[in-house]
């Protein structure tokens, strides 16, 4: 029998210098240490934070004694995947309330990844990509409640972004997080998820020992 391989659709931003980050962030630097020419091989050096582009947030990002990315199951990191649409309330700087999104999440799997799909993604690298739509707290504690333990946006944060506060208001964060839950942020390309062939999605981040994050490849997966 003929083995067929899943339809892979990429929800991961790419990573370059100079690139968008979250305000106070580390800038992405991305240039060579090696080449060809002089060295027989090329080789790059990096630098960026942990919370660079399309990133997963462990627990403790911002949870005392929160799990750090390395000590996360990865296996809670591939699952049935949930996109939640909430395309006609995503509007710059406005809350998406639990009432919104009640009836999508009534079709919750066990070990779902719940998404939340605003397509704010297509103003990735812009400046009104900070004037992102967020999620109300009531929906980190509907989810919580369904067993849900990981979810993802595809905007900058599920909280509101000010980059003009003095400390971050996070309070998706601190009930998702706090409850040992992990966060997606930057996802792309939800649209092209096509939830009528039994989706799942993967988001695995480099196991950074005693570290709050990591950049992740996202993909989802379609039954071919």
């Amino acid at each position: 029998m003929a083995h067929t391989h899943p339809k892979i659709v990429d929800l991961t931003h790419p990573l370059t210098s100079g690139m968008q980050i979250y305000p106070g962030d580390p800038e992405v630097q991305i240039a060579p240490a090696t080449s060809l020419a002089d060295d027989g091989v090329v080789v790059h050096a990096v630098q960026l934070g942990t919370h660079t582009g399309t990133h997963l947030d462990a627990p403790s990002h911002s949870i005392a004694d929160g799990a750090t990315v390395d000590r996360l199951d990865i296996g809670r990191l591939v699952g049935p995947l949930l996109v939640v649409d909430v395309t006609p309330f995503a509007h710059p700087g406005r809350r998406i309330e639990l009432a919104q999104v009640a009836a999508q999440l009534e079709r919750l799997t066990l070990g779902a990844i719940v998404v939340f799909r605003t397509d704010w993604s297509a103003r990735f690298g812009q400046p009104d990509y900070l004037d992102h739509p967020f999620l109300d707290a009531a929906i980190a504690e509907r989810l919580l409640a369904a067993g849900v333990t990981v979810i993802g946006v595809d905007t900058l944060s599920p909280d509101r972004t000010d980059a003009t506060a003095a400390s971050a208001d996070l309070p998706f964060h601190d009930l998702f997080l706090g409850a040992g839950g992990v966060i997606i942020e930057n996802l792309t390309n939800l649209s092209t998820v096509d939830p009528a062939r039994d989706p799942w999605i993967s988001a695995l981040p480099l196991p950074f020992a005693g570290l709050d994050g990591s950049p992740v490849r996202a993909v989802a997966m379609h039954r071919a």
